[in-house]
């Protein structure tokens, strides 16, 4: 008799977890004592816990070793295992404009089947034999793909010579088919970016050697994970987010145990080393969690590219007067750095004084810059609400068990 109860009481509770509410789903399958969240050390303690991830390798084989482990976290704790691979992109591509050395369009891709990845794609006017591509990610912020820092940084890098997609995060801007809130926003995110890759090489004359990516706070944080999951990244610029003790406070960067595991830690400083032997250069500031970056972070990662005789290849620009964001003078590091590495030319942007100019930027309005509208509406079968992403995504992760 109790045998019968306890099987009839499994079934139910089966089905019970089964039929959950797609959110509530999300909630059960991720595990709070494995999230490191916000300033989950303080310095003394993120500078102690380098020392100690340090101890487990001694040289390039040991180190990747370890390196594989961190990148198998990531895909773990994201669940970006369980998702297919090559679903269409059905691109949307309209609205070109042509101003002073570059074209501006609005475009939108589908990362998954119905979610849409909502961005502009900036392309250099001067015709060239194969073109570098950049994508750029933004931090936190209002519409922050619209601002003028945002603009500037992509239509510049465009003049350059390089094609350049900016893409919304997802639940900020046009991304709104769920919350920015959302519990596995770590795994959109990542997802968005990857296909982000898929998509510019789609276009006409990509170099497929020759993919940079750069991004600030947030924008930082996918930077960082795109290059340690995607080799296909062969330079990066990650800036102000590289922190020893900060693991980012929003969901969309430690919402999802990428740091953490039963069997391993780490922290975004080795997430970064991920890079390693590609170029990547560090930029931080002395009045947020990169202040430390020229003492703890550059060192612990600059010891990592050693293994490879890579030295020269990872830099550290730090300004420790300015604050948290891609200001002008961290946009000009970045675009000496991907000039050099990326093959572009900074003489299109160069002023008769031998400065970076980019007073030729045409700022654009946010109607402007939207992908959709009452011309080009959103498909009707876009995947719409935290719910039904939600259940989306477990049905990829109910297929992939």
């Amino acid at each position: 008799m109790h045998l019968k109860i306890d099987i009839l009481g499994a079934i139910i509770l089966i089905a019970a977890f089964t039929f959950l509410p797609g959110r509530l789903w999300a909630q059960q399958t991720i595990n709070p004592n494995m999230l490191c969240q916000g300033n989950y050390f303080t310095e003394a303690e993120g500078k102690a816990a380098l020392t100690q991830f340090a101890a487990t390798y001694y040289d390039q084989k040991s180190w990747e070793k370890r390196a594989e482990r961190i990148r198998r976290g990531i895909i773990e704790g994201a669940n970006l295992k369980v998702l297919p691979a090559n679903t269409p992109l059905k691109p949307i591509v309209h609205s070109k404009r042509t101003y002073d050395g570059y074209t501006v369009e609005n475009v939108a891709f589908e990362s998954l089947p119905g979610y849409f990845v909502t961005g502009n794609l900036y392309r250099p006017t001067q015709p060239q034999k194969s073109y570098a591509a950049i994508l750029a990610p933004h931090g936190h912020g209002n519409n922050p793909r619209f601002q003028e820092y945002v603009q500037k940084r992509c239509a510049t890098l465009a003049r350059m010579g390089a094609v350049v997609l900016a893409y919304d995060m997802a639940g900020m801007g046009e991304s709104d088919q769920n919350t920015h809130k959302f519990p596995q926003a770590v795994t959109l995110l990542s997802r968005n970016s990857q296909r982000a890759v898929d998509f510019l090489l789609t276009l006409p004359g990509v170099d497929p050697k020759r993919i940079g990516v750069t991004g600030e706070s947030g924008g930082c944080t996918q930077t960082f994970l795109l290059t340690a999951l995607d080799k296909r990244i062969a330079v990066s610029v990650p800036v102000v987010m590289v922190s020893a003790h900060f693991f980012g406070g929003c969901a969309c960067e430690s919402g999802m145990p990428i740091h953490k595991s039963a069997d391993h830690q780490t922290s975004n400083v080795e997430i970064a080393a991920l890079a390693a032997p590609r170029p990547m250069l560090l930029i931080s500031d002395g009045k947020d969690w990169t202040k430390n970056t020229p003492d703890v972070e550059y060192p612990y990662i600059r010891n990592i590219y050693a293994f490879y005789k890579k030295e020269n290849l990872v830099q550290n620009v730090h300004l420790p007067n300015e604050g948290h964001d891609y200001g002008i003078n961290k946009r000009k590091a970045a675009y000496q750095f991907l000039a050099k590495h990326l093959g572009l030319s900074l003489k299109p942007v160069t002023n008769a004084a031998g400065e970076i100019d980019e007073s030729f930027v045409k700022v654009e309005p946010e109607a402007t810059l939207r992908v959709f509208n009452t011309q080009h509406p959103r498909p009707s079968y876009a995947v719409m609400g935290d719910e039904a992403v939600t259940q989306m995504l477990a049905s990829y992760t109910s297929k992939g068990k």
